[in-house]
């Protein structure tokens, strides 16, 4: 009976208690559905007002990306210590917590300073086409842990800012202007110099090849079978791939009218006399 009593004595104090916490509950509950509105509202005034403002894209989707992690965070403080957690205790607590995740999520901390040093030194911007850790792709998106290019045929690769931001990267767009080089062989029976006067007219005759710097074309090799002819010009970003497959398709067509033989590999066999 006495044990009963003793049970009933703990019950009583625990549904006592939960009574007086309960406004707490309550109160936490709501500030975090309001919260996460008032996020999600600021989060929309973020994105119009970089949408109004010229702004770099890199600095916008970083900053975004930022402040809503940052006003989450201020949430759960605010959570945490309507629920009766003591601010001090609560510095203490992610003070603790805060080691722990840091040791645990080295590579993470890694990614943020990356996004930081990308941000503020700009080796690349939105919309550059960059490689970089053997990918090859269209920038389209940097945010503070990771970096996604869009690629040649239209996947999404994601590239950690940490690894970017330590490693090697070529930046195409990073020049208003590119140069090409494109190689071919000639026979060598074929006139060297015929062959260099249609490449360079084909150069002349493309709007899209810059005139200066001048294209020009030499003797780059005398391989086994044929006389290698380099060819360089220059040409603006956005017109630099249409000049490459225009020169490479011309180049044939016009070699072909004038008799300039492209050697190609060949087997030759001799099959002995008499034998079937």
């Amino acid at each position: 009976m006495k044990d009963l009593t003793e049970y009933q004595k703990y019950v009583d104090k625990a549904i006592a208690y939960f009574w007086e916490f309960l406004p707490n509950i309550v109160t936490a509950i709501l500030i975090l559905v309001v919260g996460m509105w008032v996020v999600r509202f600021i989060n929309r005034l973020v994105r119009r007002f970089f949408n109004k403002k010229d702004y770099d894209p890199t600095l916008e989707t970083f900053l975004q990306s930022f402040i809503s992690i940052a006003l989450k965070v201020v949430l759960f403080v605010l959570v945490v210590t309507q629920l009766g957690v003591k601010s001090s205790s609560l510095v203490a607590m992610v003070g603790a917590a805060g080691l722990a995740i840091g040791l645990a999520l080295q590579g993470s901390l890694a990614n943020f300073a990356g996004g930081v040093l990308i941000l503020v030194f700009k080796p690349f911007k939105v919309g550059d086409w960059i490689s970089a850790q053997g990918v090859d792709g269209t920038v389209k998106e940097i945010t503070i842990f990771t970096t996604k290019l869009n690629t040649f045929g239209n996947q999404v690769a994601i590239i950690p800012n940490g690894q970017l931001s330590n490693n090697n990267i070529v930046n195409y767009n990073a020049e208003p202007i590119r140069r090409d080089k494109i190689d071919v062989g000639i026979g060598y029976g074929s006139n060297i110099k015929k062959a260099k006067d249609i490449l360079l007219e084909i150069c002349a005759e493309h709007e899209g090849i810059l005139k200066e710097p001048v294209p020009e074309v030499y003797v780059g090799a005398l391989g086994d079978s044929s006389v290698n002819l380099t060819l360089r010009f220059w040409a603006k970003n956005e017109d630099f791939w249409v000049a490459h497959f225009h020169v490479i398709e011309s180049l044939k067509y016009r070699f072909d009218e004038a008799g300039i033989e492209i050697p190609f590999p060949q087997r030759v066999v001799h099959q002995p006399k008499g034998t079937a």
